[in-house]
């Protein structure tokens, strides 16, 4: 054959045999994801032999993730009521009739405790009977102080000693309670509200209507609030009127004649008088009040017992 007829035929052949070789690496790589597709239904042994045989087209899966732990420290529960309970139990017992349902609940509470032995005829067990003051003297053991009042108007302390488990769950007397002296009265701190606001003017007016519509259903008290505040009335309505007895204020705008100018803020102590067909009952509430627009507007809220009201 001559060189010039050779030399196309080895043209020829080469594409023709890289034309095999490109198919056949076709081939064994679907071949090779079929097997990979077959070992993850198969599940993970299977998978990883496809992994090795097969090409190297390697998916890392996703690092598992670490289970999370929750850590709760147990709080001690104060044993007051526990303790309360008690009290209210033991006095109206006696060891002459330890069967009564009084009887049996003091001696579950406390069962190393013995009952008392009233005499014939004495006066009947208390009237109301509340945890005063509770004291952990260390872990696990309590001191509960417990108000007996009987009808007479005679008030009877009496300290409980209380143990309790590591987890607050579980309270036992473990011993006969001590009567002692109550809570001594505590000092009263000067007040803040030392500036006199005139019960006729501005002000005075805004928190008394405010607090009729809040106490006796006069009107809507959302007219009376600041912008933002949100605050429901007493429902129903407890009292027929609310008149205001006396104002007291931290700030010296609080008396002022006009109403200051606009975001001019004041902190009120507003002494009440609310009447109801049982009689008349003096009241007193602290309010924050704003001036805007030429009124004042109650801005927060709270009552005697300092709880915060109304602001959202």
């Amino acid at each position: 054959m001559s060189p010039g007829k050779q030399a196309p035929e080895g043209r020829a052949a080469a594409p023709m045999a890289a034309g095999i070789e490109l198919k056949r690496v076709q081939r064994r790589v679907r071949l090779s994801r079929l097997a990979l597709l077959g070992a993850v239904a198969a599940g993970p042994v299977a998978l990883g032999v496809a992994v090795l045989s097969g090409p190297a087209t390697v998916v890392a899966a996703p690092a598992a993730a670490k289970p999370s732990v929750m850590r709760t420290t147990a709080v001690g529960a104060d044993p007051a009521g526990y303790a309360q309970l008690f009290i209210n139990a033991w006095l109206r017992s006696s060891t002459d009739d330890a069967t009564t349902a009084q009887a049996r609940l003091a001696q579950s509470l406390a069962p190393d405790v013995d009952l008392p032995d009233p005499a014939a005829g004495a006066q009947q067990g208390p009237e109301s009977v509340s945890a005063v003051r509770s004291a952990q003297r260390e872990a696990g053991r309590w001191a509960v102080t417990v108000a007996a009042q009987y009808a007479d108007g005679r008030v009877r302390y009496f300290a409980v000693p209380v143990s309790a488990d590591s987890g607050g769950s579980s309270f036992t007397v473990t011993g006969a309670p001590g009567a002692v002296a109550g809570p001594a009265r505590a000092e009263v701190p000067q007040s803040p509200y030392s500036v006199t606001v005139p019960t006729g003017g501005d002000l005075s007016s805004a928190a008394g209507e405010f607090l009729n519509a809040y106490l006796a259903g006069a009107g809507e008290v959302s007219r009376y609030l600041a912008p933002g505040v949100r605050l429901s009335p007493v429902s129903p309505a407890p009292y027929t009127a609310v008149g205001v007895q006396q104002v007291l204020a931290v700030e010296e705008a609080a008396a002022a004649e006009r109403v200051p100018a606009d975001g001019t803020a004041v902190r009120v102590l507003v002494e009440v008088e609310a009447r109801d067909s049982a009689g008349r009952w003096p009241l007193a509430y602290e309010l924050g009040l704003t001036a805007r627009s030429g009124r004042w507007e109650v801005a927060s809220f709270q009552s005697g017992a300092g709880q915060d009201g109304g602001r959202s």
